[in-house]
Order: structure tokens, then sequence, then C-alpha cells
């Protein structure tokens, strides 16, 4: 018999009221179009603090068209149980960063890949640290995930302590591993299981 199909991506969508994960100090929410002046402001506010960080941003990084695909993409992922991408809110309402599932593998594997970013103006002050059990527990209570899967440069201090603290382990080094600022680069590879998740 072949498994049955997943619906509940399908359902959120259809929710008469926008999809939120709520935390004590942030809130997050799949991006929508009415994002973009926040988002586009922050990103060009945080762009040489993000740069070492993430792969070269195209030129067209920062435009509106570039925002809107970017949405359709995502809503498309969702869809598709391909990937669940979210703003994270400061509960001000205030745009502080960036977190998401992507690269979903069921069957045998039952796995994703994270993935996050914070505006220069609230890094290091616990926003990711509040974001990140929200997602977590969405990947593994709601999507029924076995396995989450992260990296991080090895010079990323605050990244490599955020994800140990929240529970990750260190599972290896992966050489020339993502194309990042242009170049290739090594990464500490990192992982959490739906067991160990809050034993």
């Amino acid at each position: 018999m072949a498994p049955q199909r997943r619906t509940f991506p399908r359902l959120f969508l259809s929710r008469a009221e926008p999809f939120r994960l709520d935390g004590e100090r942030v809130f997050l929410r799949p991006p929508e179009r009415g994002d973009y002046e926040e988002w586009a402001t922050i990103r060009a506010r945080s762009r040489e603090f993000l740069t070492p960080w993430e792969p070269s941003w195209p030129p067209d990084a920062l435009s509106r068209v570039s925002y809107r695909a970017r949405v359709t993409r995502y809503a498309e992922d969702w869809r598709g149980d391909q990937g669940y991408n979210f703003f994270i809110f400061r509960n001000d309402e205030r745009l502080a960063g960036g977190i998401g599932l992507s690269n979903l593998r069921r069957g045998v594997a039952e796995t994703a890949s994270l993935g996050y970013w914070v505006g220069e103006p609230y890094a290091r002050q616990g926003y990711m640290t509040a974001a990140l059990p929200l997602v977590l527990d969405f990947a593994f209570d709601r999507l029924r995930l076995h396995r989450v899967e992260a990296a991080c440069l090895p010079t990323n201090v605050p990244s490599r302590a955020l994800l140990l603290r929240t529970g990750f382990q260190q599972e290896g080094y992966a050489r020339n591993y993502l194309l990042i600022d242009g170049k290739w680069q090594d990464h500490l590879l990192f992982a959490v299981l739906r067991e160990d998740w809050r034993r």
C-alpha cells in the first residue's frame, strides 16, 4: 500500500487567519508581499553584517520583483511540502530576521535543512534563540520530521553556540561545502533528532 500523502501544509494555507508560531519574545509567520519595504530596509542595513555568512547577493537582491518571486517560491515550497520559511517578528511587530526549513526529504529520511538570518540591529539579543525552538517544535510535532540538519562556518562562533545551546550536536566537518560570499567554504555540520528534542 502506498504511504498516505500528508495534507497538513495545504490545510495550513487554507486557514482564514494567517498561520503563526507564537513565542514569548517573538512570533513567526510566512513572508507576505506586504512585508517588502521592511524586509528590504533591514536587509540593506545589514548587508555588510550578513555578507560573510551568506551566498553572494545578485544585483537585484533587494528589488521588489525579486522579493515577489521569493515569496511565490516560498508559497510553492510550502504547498509542495518542500520547505517552510518564516519571518521572525518581535512582539512589537518589528521584523528581526528569517528562519526556515528547506530541502525536505520524506520517506526513509524525514529530514530537513535549517537556515536563518538576523538583522544587524537585532543580533545577539536572543531573538534567534527564541525563534529556533518554535521552528523545531513545528518540525517535529507538526511536520513529524525525524531529523533537522544545519551547517555553519567554523568562524561563525555565535551560530555554532546557538545550535549547541538549542540541542544540536556537531556531527562532522565538510570541506568546501557551500559557496558563501563568493568562495567555496568549509562548514561544521550539525543535527538534532526528534528523540533528542526536549528529552
